[in-house]
């Protein structure tokens, strides 16, 4: 290559260097409410660690459970390969528009027809011999030549319009999305073991609360058994209250099973058999604290903290830098091509300076007739562009509903709650009260039936409100993009 095609090539790419086509990003500016619509119970500033809000349920157990997922699920391995695979992407496209040297050496041997044309002038330029291989530049007919070759060869696509660069804002913006979107896959992880734990704790609250009331009836039982044999009440008593035993009993099995599929579950969860976890959550569990009291903070907060809107966000910055890849191979390509070679027909002889042969080769095209195919391509990245700006939107406005959804049902179910537990008080004092009455035969037995099934309605109910208010509260922790860390992404 000559000296002066190297230079007007390095001074076109100089001038032209700046030039990078297609749109340059500006993050979306969305537009979002001051304030949720919805009631908050929760202190701005509260002591929660967002990064790790399932510790403030107080529970030992549950933190263990999330903790392992976090570390073991293969839902956070998957992620985490995603990462790894953008980041090798990255380098892919920063390799694209730099120069590439490959080496190769090679050793050619020809053996040359006995029955060739020439063969007389052949012999003369040979000096009349015949046979053998040939060390010289030519060989006779009959006879063969070897030849060694070893050199270098280059390329350099030059990046004028700047399609390699756009190819990198593209590759990094990925790498950034699959970094958010692992984060997201620990925000879900964690929201879903808490769910599923919470279920598993409710499954085992009712098992305990349906026991108890057994045996508030077995004793009911005893006492019917005692005003029969007095003749305050009938014998058909005794049978009654037998009967509402055996319905009870019969809500267990249901509940037991339950509690089996919970567990099956939360093995999923955590990437393990379900087997592993049965000693360790069929056991005596912690005792359920207070559910914690949670901030939402502002709408605007969960631009930052929501991991799903920063993937869609960087999805929106890849796909706008796709545009201008595109709109790069609208454009002449220049390249340059230079190749190196010592060659010669004795290895002796082949590292010499007359043994050297060089190449340059300096090329441009131009795109002339693809029947529209690049223009078509451009179309499509900027639909791309319009629809991953679209997803934006929407995942913006979900994580709004997000929000707004678990802050409606804890307010609600917060007073119902309180509201239960009144419930749940003056059925057990009215079932009190009847029973004393039964005692001495002031009432029928249907009326302390009746008030024992209410007793135990009202307090399935309770604890079906109690976790339900848990359940709420880890998905209003997964609303506001609580359960990931910088150390998270891999």
């Amino acid at each position: 290559m000559t000296r002066s095609l190297v230079t007007a090539a390095l001074l076109g790419a100089t001038l032209l260097g700046g030039c990078t086509v297609g749109p340059n990003y500006h993050a979306p500016a969305m537009a979002v409410p001051t304030a949720f619509a919805e009631p908050q119970t929760g202190v701005p500033g509260a002591a929660i660690d967002p990064a790790r809000w399932w510790t403030a349920f107080g529970d030992s157990t549950l933190t263990a459970l999330v903790e392992r997922a976090l570390k073991d699920s293969p839902t956070i391995a998957i992620a985490a390969s995603r990462v790894r695979q953008a980041r090798l992407d990255e380098i892919a496209a920063h390799a694209v528009g730099k120069p590439t040297v490959d080496a190769s050496g090679n050793v050619t041997h020809v053996e040359f027809s006995k029955n060739a044309g020439f063969s007389s002038l052949a012999s003369l330029f040979s000096g009349g011999s015949s046979g053998g291989s040939s060390s010289g530049g030519i060989a006779l007919p009959g006879s063969g030549i070897t030849t060694y070759a070893a050199g270098f060869d280059a390329s350099w696509e030059i990046d004028l319009f700047g399609g390699g660069r756009r190819g990198v804002e593209g590759a990094l913006a990925r790498t950034d999305a699959a970094i958010w979107s692992q984060r997201d896959a620990a925000v879900t992880l964690g929201a879903e073991v808490a769910q599923a734990y919470f279920a598993l704790r409710l499954d085992q609250a009712q098992i305990a609360v349906v026991e108890d009331e057994l045996g508030q009836q077995r004793r009911a039982l005893q006492i019917a058994g005692n005003v029969a044999k007095v003749g305050l009440s009938p014998q058909i008593d005794v049978k009654r209250q037998q009967q509402s035993i055996s319905s009870i009993e019969a809500r267990l099995e249901p509940l037991r099973a339950d509690v089996r599929v919970r567990i099956h579950a939360l093995g999923i969860l955590l990437g393990t058999e379900p087997e592993n976890l049965t000693a360790d959550l069929t056991g005596p569990l912690p005792a359920l604290q207070p559910v914690p009291v949670i901030p939402a903070g502002l709408p605007s907060d969960l631009l930052r903290r929501r991991p799903d809107i920063r993937a869609a966000e960087r999805q929106l910055a890849a796909s706008t830098a796709d545009i201008g890849v595109a709109v790069a191979d609208l454009y002449p390509k220049f390249k340059l091509t230079g190749m190196a070679q010592l060659i010669s027909t004795s290895l002796g002889s082949l590292v010499s300076g007359d043994s050297i042969q060089a190449t340059g080769v300096g090329g441009v095209t131009f795109p002339l007739l693809d029947w529209g195919r690049r223009k078509a391509t451009v179309g499509l990245r900027k639909e791309d562009r319009e629809q991953a700006y679209l997803r934006y939107r929407t995942t913006v406005l979900g994580a709004l509903r997000d929000v707004e959804d678990p802050l409606a049902r804890i307010d609600a179910e917060r007073r119902r709650n309180a509201a239960l537990q009144r419930a749940v008080a003056d059925a057990q004092a009215t079932a009190h009260a009847i029973e004393a009455q039964y005692r001495t035969g002031f009432v029928a037995q249907n009326s302390l039936i009746d008030a024992q099934v209410a007793v135990l309605s009202a307090r399935e109910q309770l604890v079906a409100s109690d976790a339900q208010l848990r359940q709420d509260s880890a998905a209003l922790f997964k609303a506001i993009g609580g359960g990931w860390e910088d150390s998270a992404a891999g």
